[in-house]
């Protein structure tokens, strides 16, 4: 088993206290090659956490600060003429990087979260007809605070769905506050996040993790969910096919994790709400009925058969 994840581990919930769970999918869905949004009120730990890995994967790491008026050039960058050469230059954006923490995605305009969103779905950006390849380890953390909240704004679903998942810090307990308070007083732990990882170790776990097995019967049964969320009376659209995919590539990340090299249903299980909820669009019948998305998904899993018990 590589050790390059368990010292990533051992980072992360040093710098965020009490939140294991969290801090272990978020490893996992970058391991697999995905982009994160993390949703939470202001002053929960995002950022800090996003800090934490580019610190610890050793990758180039940009930070956007995403304002209403924050425009798409300044994720893909632009080209202005340069007289010395006598020819345009392209000027890189924020986006060509290993890791972007994009803040506050939900703050600024729909033209600019849909410049990223490209550039997450492609790779690449495409500035006055020219197309630029964006590096191999590309990943975008997006932060977003909750809908509702002053200068927010949803974000499409047809935009959602290129996040691998969705996380929740939350607040933190009793205890893990008491922590973070005596951790805190003298320095700060982001200061003792050491490099664990190359970006070239990085492609070549994720090169690993794509090896992992997933059995025709752990493909039927993620089929027989994708099924069952489009058949459920509570949901207005099902997942869509990029949300199967997204659960089987994070499904065999937390096997990897876990020192397997074949998915077990407990792999899907763990990782099914954090890819699947904020996909899902539920009936005016079921938001009236004060039902959530995670509640709707929930009961779901529990009505649909385990193809077995092995580890879980």
């Amino acid at each position: 088993m590589n050790e390059i994840p368990a010292k990533l581990r051992e980072n992360l919930t040093r710098v965020i206290v009490g939140k294991d769970d969290t801090v272990e999918m978020l490893i996992a869905a970058v391991l697999a090659g995905g982009h994160i949004l993390l949703e939470d009120a202001p002053g929960t730990g995002k950022t800090t956490l996003a800090l934490a890995l580019s610190r610890s994967l050793g990758l180039r790491f940009r930070r956007l600060q995403l304002t209403p008026d924050t425009v798409a050039s300044d994720i893909t960058g632009y080209s202005a003429y340069d007289q010395a050469k006598e020819s345009f230059v392209y000027h890189p954006g924020a986006a060509m990087t290993d890791l972007l923490l994009a803040d506050e995605l939900n703050r600024t305009s729909g033209k600019t979260q849909s410049a990223l969103l490209e550039a997450m779905e492609e790779g690449r950006l495409t500035v006055d007809g020219i197309t630029y390849d964006l590096p191999r380890c590309f990943t975008v953390i997006a932060t977003q605070n909750p809908v509702g909240a002053a200068g927010t704004s949803a974000i499409p679903l047809s935009q959602l769905d290129r996040f691998m998942v969705q996380l929740h810090l939350g607040a933190p307990d009793k205890e893990s506050l008491k922590r973070i308070l005596a951790d805190r007083a003298e320095a700060d732990p982001l200061d003792g996040a050491e490099q664990v990882c190359t970006g070239e170790e990085l492609e070549e776990i994720r090169a690993e993790i794509r090896k992992v097995s997933m059995s025709d019967e752990m493909t039927d049964y993620v089929c027989d969910i994708w099924q069952a969320i489009a058949d459920s009376p509570h949901t207005e659209t099902g997942i869509s096919p990029r949300g199967a995919l997204a659960l089987c590539r994070i499904a065999r990340a937390g096997a990897y994790l876990d020192g397997r090299d074949y998915v077990v249903p407990s792999d899907i299980r763990a990782c099914f709400l954090p890819v699947c909820a904020h996909r899902l669009v539920l009936t005016r019948e079921a938001k009236a009925a004060g039902k959530t998305a995670e509640q709707v998904l929930s009961a779901l899993l529990k009505a649909i058969p385990c193809p077995d018990n092995k580890g879980l």
